[in-house]
This record gives structure tokens, sequence and C-alpha cells, in this order.
């Protein structure tokens, strides 16, 4: 009965996708649903947030590669300040590394988005219902691949290293030394099996760790 009561009164929904074709596309496709109801849209992580905190939606629909601020760091954001909205990720990019990395950040689903817009709605519905929808090839992989070897300090060191910055750039960017800097680079390549840190890089975005 609650159940039926809640689809009645439509579910909020706020999206977040930085192409705007795609973006208008998902939000005239869920809004023939009947019960669902796109309440806001945005085109750049850091405006997540803030519009979630004036609109109040139920569930939000988060691209992982956004401007401003990634979809995962953005889901930890609406965790913390927004706890009532439920997390859907939907992306591109089915990395067991990002799912791991959603999971820890508080969403309750992670979808392709070549998958049909049916199957999108009916996940929508289910994390609402308190349900947790993750791509299953996707679990699978995650189940295999385990756990990020990077720890928090080397991710940062990697994702300021591209761009072709150099150790002192990096070294002021993260206020580190240069030496502490170049440490934990020598660290995350030997991590990740490559022999620099473009490569080291490259892998760890593959693997969905950065």
């Amino acid at each position: 009965m609650p159940q039926n009561h809640r689809a009645a009164q439509s579910v909020r929904v706020l999206l977040a996708e930085d192409q705007g074709m795609l973006r208008g596309a998902l939000a005239l496709l869920l809004g023939m649903e009947e019960d669902i109801r796109v309440v806001a849209q945005v085109g750049r992580g850091d405006e997540i947030v803030r519009t979630a905190l004036d609109v109040r939606p139920d569930v939000a629909l988060l691209d992982i590669e956004l401007p401003g601020v990634s979809g995962l760091d953005a889901a930890a954001q609406l965790r913390d300040e927004v706890p009532d909205c439920r997390v859907l990720i939907l992306t591109t990019f089915g990395r067991p590394g990002y799912l791991r990395r959603a999971m820890e950040a508080g969403a309750v689903g992670f979808l392709v988005k070549d998958g049909p817009v049916e199957e999108l709605a009916e996940a929508i519905r289910a994390v609402l219902r308190g349900e947790t929808v993750i791509d299953p090839a996707l679990a699978a992989a995650a189940l295999g691949a385990g756990p990020s070897p990077l720890t928090a300090r080397e991710r940062d060191v990697l994702n300021a290293s591209v761009d072709g910055a150099t150790v002192a750039d990096i070294a002021g960017t993260l206020h580190l030394s240069e030496s502490t800097v170049r440490n934990y680079l020598s660290s995350a390549i030997g991590k990740t099996g490559t022999r620099n840190r473009m490569e080291a890089v490259r892998a760890a975005r593959q693997q969905g760790w950065l």
C-alpha cells in the first residue's frame, strides 16, 4: 500500500549529465513514464548538491564524468547533505573500480548507459523502494577485480599528474614536498605494474580507480 501511494505521487528525479542532447533525451524519455517526474537537470557536478537542496528529489541520477565535481564525489556529498535522496549512477564506463567507489560513496544503483530506458525507469522505482540495483555483468567483474590497491594520497598524486604537470607543480597543488610526491608516484607506478606515471594514470583510469 505505501508503495502504490508513493508511485501515485510520482518519483521526483534530479538528472546530472554533461552532454546536453543526452540529458534532454533522458529527461524526455523518463518524463513519458506516468510515475516519474524529472524536477531538475544539471550539466555540472558542482551544481548537484545545491540543486538537490532546492528541489529535494527522491532520486538523483548521476553521470560519473562531470565538470566541476565527479558524480562519485557528488554522491558522497548528497549522502551527507541530502540523505533522503537515493543516488543511482548511470555511466558510459562500466569499470569495476567505479562501482566500488560508487557504493562507498553511498550510491544504491549503478547502471551503464547502453541499457533500455524501461530498465532505467524500473531501476529508479527499485532504489526508491529501498533496493540496490547493479548491472549484473559489472557486479561480477567487480567481485573478481578486488579493491583498488591505491591509497587516497596515491590517487591524489596521479590525478594531479595529468596535463603534463611537473613534480614541482604536483607538490605545490597538494601542499607536499617534492620527495614525498616522488615516493607516492613510485608506489603508484609499482602497484599498477606500469613504467611511468602517465601509464599509471591510464591504467588506474581503465580500472576505475581514479
